[in-house]
């Protein structure tokens, strides 16, 4: 089994690169994206488990892996990682439980096991 992170890490070179290709599209993107994580009515660290849950609801492997390390850098402790990913469960079914498997491993590698 590949380590998460490393995973994570790997695949943002070409991520990086795909935003290079459309610099003002990702940039408003970008931009967008940090405003929308600001404090606000709902905390920071709500909104990244939030965004958790929506990864792992939509299938994005990236997003699982790196919403769960956003929540922990935010804050968020093991419990409450594990109640989001247990929303998605319910809303998802089998199809979000089968890749629960990426959170506990980015929790391990992380040492918040």
């Amino acid at each position: 089994m590949e380590n998460q992170i490393e995973y994570y890490n790997a695949t943002a070179k070409s991520r990086d690169e795909f935003d290079q290709g459309l610099p003002k599209a990702m940039s408003a993107y970008s931009s967008f994206r940090k405003e929308v994580y600001k404090d606000g009515a709902l905390s920071h660290k709500t909104k990244r488990l939030i965004a958790l849950a929506c990864g792992l609801q939509s299938g994005c492997t990236r997003c699982t892996i790196g919403q769960t390390r956003d929540a922990l850098e935010a804050g968020a402790t093991k419990a409450e990682v594990l109640e989001a990913v247990a929303v998605a469960v319910v809303m998802g079914g089998t199809a979000v439980s089968a890749e629960t498997w990426r959170v506990v491993e980015v929790l391990k590698e992380t040492g918040k096991w």
